[in-house]
């Protein structure tokens, strides 16, 4: 557990082929995924600039770790974008929710670190640049919200998961 952040909920891997990565987390046991084809946050930034991020997003939950599939969909600049131009392909992030937001996301800037990229998708969302001191990115999310139901759901489900429908589409 993090003195700062809490227990990490959700390793996030950024991925080429969505559809590919979905298929051999299956093959290990994992699932359902929902997966939602085309998703594009609200007031998205990249270091502090605008960008029109597209993606694609498939979620499951092993236990109460969630696991989270990115691929993105266009070439706006993204942390995504810079992990997989990179040559790097897997987990990109660890991920800790909150439901008081705005008091660890200014509680992480205090204690010095700096936001990669933000925005809002059910709830707001910062990925810290800590990448090159720890291999991967921090992100920090908002589960007070949309997210955090959706969030709970996909847990509950993947607890009573037999193998049936392995990829579940939503939206």
């Amino acid at each position: 557990m993090s003195r700062i952040f809490g227990n990490i909920s959700q390793l996030g891997y950024v991925v080429r082929d969505i559809q590919a990565a979905m298929d051999r987390w299956i093959q290990h046991g994992v699932g359902p995924w929902f997966y939602i084809e085309s998703v594009m946050p609200e007031h998205f930034r990249y270091r502090g600039t605008d960008s029109d991020l597209k993606m694609s997003v498939a979620l499951a939950n092993s236990g109460d770790l969630q696991l989270e599939l990115i691929q993105q969909r266009n070439d706006a600049p993204s942390m995504y974008k810079d992990f997989l131009d990179s040559g790097r392909e897997g987990a990109q992030h660890v991920a800790y929710w909150t439901t008081d937001y705005q008091a660890l996301y200014d509680r992480a800037l205090t204690a010095g670190y700096t936001v990669g990229q933000e925005g809002d998708i059910g709830g707001r969302f910062a990925y810290l640049d800590t990448e090159h001191e720890q291999g991967t990115v921090i992100e920090i999310s908002d589960i007070s919200g949309p997210k955090g139901h959706l969030f709970a759901y996909i847990r509950e489900v993947a607890a009573e998961w037999d193998g049936a429908e392995p990829i579940r589409v939503l939206g």
